[in-house]
């Protein structure tokens, strides 16, 4: 059994100085307090009272190489001595735009940012601009950051905002958060042909875009249905809706060209983020010509005092250079990982009679529990026992396992079967008592 002592006091102290004791609300669900990281180590984890985790929550997404990967250690470093920014051009921002291009089947430009709202952010403008129309069409469940034109109540069990009341809700997603803004959003289910097509073709002469997730990372990390993106770039070609795909979760973490070059879907722009940079904060949106050129011309405004730094871009190239080496060898170990985690923890579901699903998209999987034997829609995966899934991930971290409580697991190319053979070990244990 793990004390956490210090990281107790240290939030207790937290408290007076910082707004919620943490940086990001997200972060104050961890139960039973907030954890105190000391170092991380490729797959695990320290905190300040000494205890080791194996961690599968990985900063919420961004290391995919594990913590304190050496190749972008030492690229960082580098650039930090050279000068940590410049509010003026570098080679470094050329060469990871050029990589960008090179590698996203969408990419004809690229435009560098901070974090995935603002990349989110510059995607909605320059679907406005382009199209000259102002409402957007987003997902039941989808997570597209917590900029107030986009941020609808997001009913994670990490997350204090409740469920919208009915399918056609847009509630805020936050206390002090525009409601003007949310005129402009059409919510609808995700993975229903059908509502999407009424939905399009009603509103057409309004809708600027669509923006969805490929792959429903964060909740339920829920497979598109068969020809379900296909027909969303089919309906807004033919209606001149722009398409947006939020890759912030799945860009290079699927593949080096993201979820829609490995589902062969060409949308006309994508957002990218996490694991882009391997743990710094790094952003882009990537897309069309026909778009990206609005921001050449003035007619869209892209600012920011740190795009493109130094760091972040040695970061980021550094973390592509390892994914694409061996031919991408990384993704098949994480893809090895995974299915050995996944088949486990799904075989220790049945040892111990706990109904539950997995849903897996490649290195990123997420484990409910629930009477339902398949969850493929936001309605079904809100069925699931987020007090029971709670109870268990406090109980792993118990065991030295930190996961997310909402259920999303991530793999890094730095977790072996030694890993997945303690955290099986870990969560029989658990199961046995939950």
């Amino acid at each position: 059994m793990i004390r956490t002592e210090q990281s107790r006091h240290k939030y207790e102290t937290s408290r007076r100085y910082l707004a919620g004791g943490v940086a990001s609300s997200l972060r104050s669900a961890m139960k039973p307090s907030p954890l105190f990281a000391a170092s991380g180590s490729g797959p695990r984890l320290r905190d300040v009272d000494g205890n080791e985790y194996i961690d599968y929550l990985l900063a919420y997404g961004p290391l995919i190489l594990g913590h304190a990967h050496p190749a972008i250690t030492a690229r960082v470093i580098e650039a930090m001595e050279r000068g940590i920014t410049y509010g003026i051009q570098h080679d470094g921002e050329i060469e990871l735009a050029r990589r960008l291009t090179e590698l996203l089947p969408c990419a004809d430009q690229v435009a560098l940012s901070g974090s995935g709202t603002e990349a989110v952010m510059l995607a909605l403008r320059l679907a406005r601009a382009y199209t000259g129309k102002r409402k957007v069409v987003r997902f039941h469940g989808h997570y597209h950051g917590w900029s107030d034109a986009i941020f609808t109540a997001f009913p994670s069990s990490d997350m204090r905002a409740s469920a919208p009341t009915s399918d056609a809700a847009v509630s805020p997603g936050t206390g002090g958060q525009s409601t003007a803004a949310l005129e402009d959003i059409i919510l609808l289910p995700w993975n229903d042909a059908e509502a999407l097509e009424r939905a399009l073709r009603a509103h057409r002469e309004e809708i600027a875009a669509v923006i969805s997730e490929p792959v429903m990372c964060n909740n339920g990390c829920m497979l598109p249905k068969a020809g379900y993106l296909e027909q969303m770039r089919r309906l807004t070609e033919e209606l001149g809706i722009v398409m947006i795909l939020d890759e912030v979760i799945t860009g290079f973490r699927l593949g080096l060209g993201g979820a829609h070059g490995k589902l062969g879907i060409q949308p006309d722009l994508i957002t990218i983020g996490k694991a882009l940079g391997g743990g710094v904060a790094i952003s882009a949106v990537a897309g069309r010509r026909e778009l990206m050129s609005l921001i050449e011309d003035g007619t869209v405004s892209h600012l920011g005092t740190l795009n493109g730094n130094g760091v972040a871009t040695a970061a980021a190239l550094a973390t592509i250079d390892v994914l694409a080496s061996d031919d991408g060898a990384a993704y098949a170990t994480m893809e090895h990982t995974a299915r050995l985690l996944v088949d486990g923890l799904r075989e220790l579901l049945a040892k111990h009679e706990i109904p539950g699903v997995i849903n897996q998209a490649g290195p990123v999987f997420n484990l409910m529990f629930t009477d339902e034997p398949i969850v493929e829609d936001f309605a079904t995966f809100t069925k699931k026992d987020a007090a029971k899934y709670s109870r268990f991930a406090e109980l792993m971290l118990a065991e030295g396992v930190l996961v997310r409580s909402n259920g999303l697991w991530y793999i890094s190319a730095v977790h072996t079967e030694r890993e997945v053979n303690d955290t099986l070990r870990a969560a029989d244990r658990v199961l046995a008592d939950l």
